[in-house]
């Protein structure tokens, strides 16, 4: 089981995801995105501690960039790890999603 924690950082919602992020709880990543966009106007997923990522994975995140910015939300990916942005680069996503090395960049 991987890590989330859910943190206020400026005016961003955090959510901290580490381990593996794989099928066995890429549901509950997905659930805590959407939550954090329910409550925030602004959403940063800081991806630092992520080990490995798989399809259902990146599609949570993925559904979690569709909600944002179908309500005009700020929906940003922080500190890859190089796992995950290999995989974002081999999918071609690093181009759709807004990506930054630092939330305060």
């Amino acid at each position: 089981m991987g890590q989330c924690i859910t943190e206020k950082a400026g005016d961003f919602l955090v959510i901290r995801l580490g381990g593996e992020v794989d099928m066995s709880w890429s549901q509950d990543v997905r659930k805590t995105l959407l939550k954090a966009l329910d409550e925030s106007p602004r959403v940063a997923v800081n991806l630092a501690g992520v080990s490995y990522i798989d399809s259902s994975g990146i599609a949570a995140l993925v559904e979690g960039f569709q909600q944002a910015r179908g309500s005009g939300k700020s929906f940003v990916l922080t500190e890859l790890s190089d796992q995950v942005r290999a995989v974002l680069k081999l999918a071609r996503l690093d181009k759709v999603f807004t990506i930054r090395d630092r939330l305060d960049d």
